[in-house]
C-alpha cells in the first residue's frame, strides 16, 4: 500500500478501535473524567451514548485499560442476550462458575454470592456493555435486579452502558422507569471540534511511524473534518482514501482534490462539502 511511501510502519487510520491510538481530544477526555468519577463515587449506573463511529467502543477500552488492579471487570461487546444467558456471559467474564443448568432465581443468587466475595476482597466490580441500545427490555429489567445487589455501604455491581442514541428511547420506556432513575451519571458523546483536527491526524500518524513535514494541508484537514462532521470514524475512512488518492499522483502530501476524491467515494460523507470551499 502506502506504508513506504510515506514513511510509515503501519496504517494509521483503521477503523477498528486501538487504544495505542487513542487522541484525548475534548469529548472523550470529558467522557473518561466522567466515568471515572461517577466510578468513584460508588454509582451504580452510568451511561455513555453517542452516534455511530464517535468512539464509543474506544472509550470503554480505556477505561477498562485505566481500571487497574484494584478493579474487576467484565466486558459485553454484544448485549442482545436474554436475562438467564446475559447471567451466564456475565458470570463467565468475571470469572465466575454457575450452574449452567440453574434457573435465574439460583444464577442470580450465585452472582450475589461472588460479588461479596469480591467486596470482601475490598474490589469494585466494572460491567461495561456495549452496543447496549441492543439490549432486549427483559435484559434491561435483570441488569435493574443485578443492580439491587449491595451491602450496606456500596454497591456490589457497577455497570456502565455504552450505546446510541437508540439506547435513550428504550430507557423512555415506562416498563423499565426504575432503571432510568438509578443512572446517576450521563455523557453524550459528540465529535472532534474542528481547531482538534490538525492534532487528531499527527497524532495517529506519528503514532503509525511518520516522521516528515506535515502530510495534510490545513486546507484538506478542515474539508476532512467538515465532511465527516468530526466524527472520527468518517474522518479515519476519509484520511485514509485521501491518502491513497495522493500516492497514486506520487505525492507526499495531501491536498483537498485528495479530500474530494475520497469524500466522492465514501457514504455517510456530507456530500458536496467540498462545493462550500
Amino acid at each position: 500500500m502506502y506504508l513506504e511511501h510515506f514513511g510509515l510502519r503501519e496504517l494509521p487510520f483503521g477503523i477498528t478501535p486501538d487504544t495505542s491510538f487513542a487522541f484525548a481530544g475534548t469529548a472523550h477526555q470529558e467522557a473518561l473524567n466522567t466515568l471515572l468519577i461517577a466510578l468513584k463515587s460508588g454509582e451504580g449506573f452510568i451511561k455513555i451514548t453517542g452516534e455511530v463511529g464517535t468512539g464509543k467502543t474506544l472509550l470503554c477500552r480505556r477505561l477498562l485499560a485505566t481500571l487497574g488492579d484494584g478493579a474487576v471487570s467484565a466486558y459485553l461487546p454484544n448485549p442482545y442476550l436474554e436475562p438467564r444467558t446475559l447471567m451466564l456471559a456475565l458470570a463467565e467474564e468475571l470469572g465466575v462458575e454457575l450452574d449452567k443448568d440453574a434457573d435465574q432465581y439460583h444464577l442470580l443468587k450465585g452472582l450475589n454470592l461472588a460479588l461479596l466475595d469480591f467486596a470482601r476482597q475490598n474490589r469494585a466490580v466494572v460491567v461495561c456493555l456495549d452496543e447496549a441500545q441492543a439490549l432486549p427490555m427483559e435484559s434491561l429489567e435483570s441488569l435493574r435486579l443485578l443492580s439491587n445487589l449491595e451491602t450496606e455501604k456500596r454497591k456490589l455491581l457497577q455497570l456502565v452502558l455504552f450505546g446510541q442514541p437508540e439506547l435513550d428511547e428504550r430507557l423512555a420506556n415506562p416498563s423499565v422507569r426504575q432503571l432510568r432513575q438509578r443512572i446517576s451519571f450521563h455523557y453524550r458523546l459528540g465529535g472532534l471540534k474542528r481547531d482538534e483536527m490538525e492534532h487528531y491526524l499527527a497524532h495517529r500518524l506519528r503514532v503509525a511511524g511518520h516522521r516528515g513535514h506535515r502530510l495534510f494541508a490545513p486546507s484538506a484537514a478542515r474539508l476532512i473534518h467538515k465532511a465527516a462532521l468530526g466524527t472520527p470514524r468518517l474522518i479515519n475512512i476519509l484520511a485514509h482514501k485521501a491518502m491513497l488518492a495522493a500516492y497514486g499522483e506520487g505525492r507526499q502530501d495531501v491536498v483537498p482534490r485528495n479530500v474530494k476524491a475520497a469524500v466522492q467515494d465514501t457514504e455517510g460523507a456530507r456530500w458536496p462539502a467540498w462545493q462550500l470551499w
